[in-house]
């Protein structure tokens, strides 16, 4: 029998085929080495992937000159944003939520992972368990039917938003163009990536867009974005001792039986699809699990959603889907997120889609007791959200605690620690 998790995956895996010429194949020369290094070792960077990655750091694309793609995707932060940051200078962030170049422009959600987003498929209705999956953004609006990469399809988005880079919704394409066209340093990564220099015309004005997305996209689909990095791929590949190996402690080890046990794993799913070295903890999905709405957030000049945000179907209204029972199905759905790294930078994050959460901890009890606790509030869209895995799983405080540890082994960077000669003796 194929469950709905195996039948998401057969579509993961499609998904991935199509994206394989940006995830790089990396040749495992020995068993015995880390794969991570391994990774290091043998990834060169290509052409694209460091016109992207110079791009994804600069903050001259932007209108002040303050914005990059690396201000609210940071790498030390997992590739997302921060809690709340206040800056006189640069964007900073509020409850979660990101601040655009323009000082006090705030959108209204916070900003989704750039790592392992690469592995996202295509936008695409499943009809078999009648849901979609794919896609980014939360909403899953960059699709992969403009550029032929949901990653580049989000690169070329917010260059233009207003509440983010803010380069002008008319105009703005060509001034990301000019500035590359006007830097000797980026004329040559572009002709070593697409072949020849850089011109500004408008007949190839778009075409040329889309391959700035498309570089960003390739930078976004290496090793270094996508580490694969954290202890739990160390313990994976010494081949996942039931004793933890000496890599996995036994709390977390118990997290990780508990994070079965609640089926966390029926949407942030452990198993590994085709081309990536281990599980992405996200099977792509749209849900809709109760959440209140984000308090702590006001936006200073007052363009945040006056409105609970509807998600997936508010952007499939605005894209023309007039039924009202799809419409109704995916109110306030939300992308799955991969939950590799989302420990990462904890101290000072935000959760969900809104940032209305401060920790794993208070995330994980949300799950545990949104239907028995009152601490909650009221669901911004009550009638379609999931009953089904959320709400009364019966956890005690102390395993949601171990969930929570288990969730701090997927951040990228654990190093094993070394053992000596002296130490194999004893």
């Amino acid at each position: 029998m194929i469950t709905n998790k195996h039948f998401r995956s057969v579509l993961i895996v499609m998904g991935v085929a199509f994206l394989a010429s940006c995830q790089k194949d990396l040749d495992q020369v020995s068993q015995d080495l880390d794969q991570a290094t391994l990774r290091s070792i043998n990834y060169t960077m290509s052409p694209k992937a460091a016109l992207g990655r110079k791009i994804y750091f600069d903050k001259r694309f932007s209108s002040t000159g303050q914005q990059s793609c690396s201000s609210c995707h940071l790498p030390e932060q997992g590739f997302v944003g921060k809690g709340s940051v206040n800056s006189a200078s640069a964007p900073g962030f509020l409850a979660g939520i990101g601040e655009g170049a323009v000082k006090g422009r705030f959108g209204g959600r916070k900003p989704p992972s750039a790592s392992y987003a690469t592995f996202a498929p295509p936008f695409q209705f499943d009809a078999l368990n009648q849901e979609y999956i794919g896609g980014l953004f939360w909403d899953g609006r960059a699709t992969g039917s403009v550029t032929g990469t949901t990653a580049g399809d989000q690169a070329i988005g917010p260059f233009l938003n207003p509440v983010e880079h803010n380069m002008g919704a008319i105009g703005g394409r060509r001034a990301v163009l000019q500035i590359i066209a006007n830097d000797p340093s980026y004329q040559a990564l572009w002709k070593a990536a697409w072949g020849s220099d850089l011109t500004i015309a408008d007949a190839t004005d778009l075409q040329n867009y889309h391959k700035v997305g498309l570089s960003i996209g390739e930078f976004e689909a290496s090793p270094e974005v996508n580490q694969f990095s954290s202890k739990f791929d160390a313990w994976t590949r010494a081949g996942a001792p039931a004793n933890g190996g000496g890599i996995m402690n036994a709390r977390e080890m118990q997290g990780m039986a508990l994070f079965q046990q609640a089926q966390c794993d029926n949407c942030h799913v452990m198993d590994v699809p085709l081309g990536a070295p281990g599980p992405l903890f996200t099977d792509f999905s749209y849900d809709n699990i109760g959440l209140p709405s984000n308090t702590d957030f006001i936006s200073p000049i007052g363009n945040a959603p006056l409105s609970a945000d509807a998600g997936l179907s508010a952007r499939l209204f605005n894209e023309g889907v007039t039924d009202i029972q799809t419409l109704a199905n995916f109110e306030g759905a939300f992308k799955t997120p991969t939950l590799r790294n989302v420990a990462k930078g904890e101290a000072n994050k935000r959760f969900m889609h809104n940032g209305v959460f401060t920790s794993l901890k208070q995330v994980v009890h949300f799950y545990n007791t949104r239907d028995v606790d009152p601490i909650w509030g009221t669901p911004e869209f009550p009638l379609n959200m999931n009953v089904r895995r959320v709400g009364n799983l019966r956890l005690t405080s102390a395993q949601e605690d171990l969930i929570v540890e288990f969730m701090r082994t997927l951040s990228d960077g654990y190093s094993r620690p070394t053992v000596t000669n002296a130490q194999r003796v004893l």
